[in-house]
């Protein structure tokens, strides 16, 4: 369902909901570089809706405040119709709802931001659904290389299906990951993409 005032959406439209929100007026919303909606940016203070602040959420009469503007741990959710963005409705929704956050975080953060040439060599630091998503990117881009980098690896069989072309565990050597990697590529990468969320 749809509240009042929305019109971009109708009842029935199969969506993902996304925790980055866009509201699709801010300077943020219109620039190629940027994710940081002015209105819907990631608030984990923010318990409630945008509009009121309140909570459309309780259980057995006690609220239950929203989480990062999306709630998506709960069977149903109150959104900001920033969001959310419609897909394709023959898409299977038993498979794109896992890649919702993860592989669109990736895809987009290399594809829009990043932005590898064709033949460029591109590292990953972190390959779990974010990281995979940005291979998948590197790879779409046509990069030559790809370098994936993680502490499990394991993880480089399944990021082979994502293009990833080559692998570093840091664990495996005596001298910092960064200083490995331009050993392996004469200098450095042209473009590198950080997804292990740490700061």
């Amino acid at each position: 369902s749809v509240g009042e005032g929305v019109t971009d959406l109708q009842p029935g439209d199969h969506v993902l909901p996304i925790f980055t929100g866009e509201c699709g007026h801010c300077p943020h919303c219109h620039s190629e570089e940027s994710n940081m909606c002015e209105l819907l940016r990631i608030n984990t203070e923010r318990g409630g809706m945008i509009l009121d602040g309140e909570s459309r959420f309780s259980i057995n009469g006690k609220l239950i405040h929203h989480f990062l503007g999306t709630s998506t741990f709960s069977e149903y959710t109150v959104v900001h119709s920033g969001q959310v963005v419609k897909i394709n409705p023959k898409a299977p929704l038993d498979k794109v709802c896992i890649v919702s956050c993860g592989l669109t975080t990736g895809l987009g953060a290399t594809l829009n931001v990043a932005k590898p040439k064709k033949g460029q060599s591109v590292a990953v630091f972190g390959l779990g659904a974010v990281g995979l998503g940005a291979a998948e990117g590197a790879r779409i881009a046509g990069a030559s290389r790809i370098i994936g980098v993680d502490l499990n690896s394991k993880r480089f069989e399944e990021a082979k299906k994502f293009g990833v072309t080559e692998f570093v565990n840091p664990k495996e050597h005596n001298k910092p990951v960064q200083q490995v990697i331009a050993e392996m590529t004469n200098g450095g990468v042209d473009r590198s993409v950080e997804c292990t969320g740490s700061v």
